[in-house]
């Protein structure tokens, strides 16, 4: 098998890499992270190149939050995330985005996470607050009650 130069960099990348990361003893971790920068933008990629360059790797989580910050405060797109025990189909999604729509009166951008150890329900978090009508929730609120209440007490 022929060696084209387009494979020959992409495996003299690769080996720089595993190089690195088999020094700090996480090479299967680089791994995933690699497999998840292929779905990033160039946009970001090119953000991220620009603050290591500058040694502002260090502010990601501050610029993580203040992009949040601008576009829940300076846009018309309202960023919800909801959280649901499985995959939400394409009617539950359309539902549950008309609904947040008529309500807040703005678009939504919904960022889908699975979490089964809800149980059931939904957690929608939306601008810094969390409305939680999880399964797990509701139990844990019956549980409260019921430890509040004293049944068969000699009590008076």
């Amino acid at each position: 098998m022929s060696s084209t130069p387009q494979t020959t960099k992409a495996e003299q990348y690769a080996r720089a890499l595993i190089e690195a990361a088999q020094k700090e003893g996480r090479a299967n971790t680089d791994l995933v992270q690699v497999n998840h920068a292929l779905k990033f933008l160039p946009e970001v990629l090119e953000t991220l190149a620009s603050m290591h360059n500058n040694n502002d790797m260090e502010l990601l989580d501050s610029v993580a939050r203040e992009y949040k910050n601008i576009l829940d405060n300076e846009t018309d797109i309202v960023q919800v995330t909801a959280t649901t025990a499985v995959a939400m189909d394409d009617q539950l999604r359309t539902a549950i985005r008309a609904k947040l729509e008529r309500e807040l009166q703005a678009s939504i951008y919904l960022n889908e996470r699975i979490d089964p150890s809800i149980l059931g329900g939904i957690v929608l978090e939306i601008r810094g607050d969390r409305y939680d009508a999880s399964v797990r929730a509701q139990l844990a609120n019956i549980r409260k009650s019921l430890a509040t209440t004293y049944i068969g007490s000699d009590e008076q």
